[in-house]
Formats: C-alpha cells, structure tokens, sequence
C-alpha cells in the first residue's frame, strides 16, 4: 500500500470514528434529556421546596452529550479537511469531556445516598402535612406505595410498599443510569483519544514522506 492511500485510509478511519462519536453524544443527550423530562420522575420532583440535587447530575450528563456530539462533529469536519486547527479543538474538547463524563459519573454513585434521603425527607414532610395532597397522591401512584415507614397505611392494597423504600428503589435505578453512562462515555473516550492520536500521527507522518 502506497503513503497516499494509507493516509487515505488513515483519513477515513478518523471520519467514521468521529462519526461513531457523535452517535455516542447523541445517546448521551438522550438518556440526558429522558431523565431531565421523565413524566414520572418530573411529577416527583416538581413542588417548590422539592430538591435539586437529583437534576445536577442530569444537566453535567446533558452538558456532556452536547459537547461530544460537537466535538464528533468537528472531528468529522477535521478528518475530511485534514485541518490541523479544527483536530487541535477536537483532542481539547476530549479532554474537557472526559472530565465531565466522569463528573457525572462520580457524582451519581457518590450522591446517591444523599440524593434519597433529601426526596424521601421531602415526601415524609409533606406527608405529615397533608397525606392527601395532590404531591403525594402522586408519589403514591408512581411508585405504587403507601404512607411511610414511621406511618404506614391501614389497609395498604396488595404488593404495596412504603414510599420512603419506593423512592429508594425509583431514585438507585436512575442514579445508577447516570453513573454508569458517565464512567462508561468516559472510558470509551480514553480509547478514543488515544486511537485518534495515532491516526493523526499516521497521517502527518504519511503526509512528511509524500
């Protein structure tokens, strides 16, 4: 195989890996904005005082896909014209992304536990106020649970649980979404990085011999 067809190679290998990479960040996005905008989990956390911490790292996830879908993009951009400049921003921009990925990775196993005690003390003390609220009638249907474990119904209907272990179980499944797609994205991307580097490196080094 001649130099110019092995950076030919070089080139189009680097296109479809950066295409590969913008899916990757479309999937990101995605799962991002299905955990933001979930009709089940919005409906738990919509009152005034209800806590955030759970959103924070959603947005870090959201944030994270956007970058890799432009970075993917700019990668594209930069294999095909073999811009010196437009490669520089992508190996930058996978760096800020990793860091981001692992962000919300970490913050998802490491906040877990307090991320449900803040919702499930927010249940309790609306339940204490008023158990027929509108919130926790809600809470009640999502999860299929009922009262708490300090008060638990009367007459709970079959295979009902407690709230306070229905947001345990609703709130784990969720933060584990977000844990793991931080750290897998992350670990993908350091395959990536160091995969991009040598196909750069191949074809600058193909391009000198020419």
């Amino acid at each position: 195989m001649s130099k110019v067809d092995e950076m030919r190679c070089g080139k189009y290998l680097l296109f479809v890996f950066n295409f590969i990479f913008w899916l990757m960040g479309s999937f990101v996005l995605a799962v991002g904005l299905w955990l933001r905008f979930d009709p089940e989990t919005v409906s738990l956390l919509n009152g005034d005082k209800a806590p955030d911490t759970f959103f924070i790292g959603v947005y870090i996830l959201i944030g994270a896909g956007i970058l890799v879908m432009l970075v993917g993009f700019f990668g594209c951009c930069g294999a095909v014209r073999e811009s010196q400049c437009l490669l520089g921003s992508f190996f930058a921009c996978l760096l800020i992304i990793f860091c981001a990925e692992l962000a919300a990775g970490v913050f998802g196993f490491l906040n877990k536990d307090k991320i449900i005690k803040d919702v499930q003390t927010y249940y309790t003390t609306n339940y204490n106020e008023n158990n027929n609220s509108t919130l926790i009638i809600s809470y009640q249907k999502v999860l299929n649970c009922c009262g708490t474990t300090e008060y638990p119904c009367p007459d709970p209907p079959k295979d009902t649980k407690d709230c306070e272990t229905g947001i345990e179980e609703f709130f784990n499944t969720k933060l584990y979404i977000i844990g793991y797609v931080g750290i897998g994205i992350a670990g993908v991307m350091i395959i990536g990085m160091i995969f991009s580097m040598v196909l750069c490196c191949a074809i600058r080094n193909s391009r000198e011999v020419i």
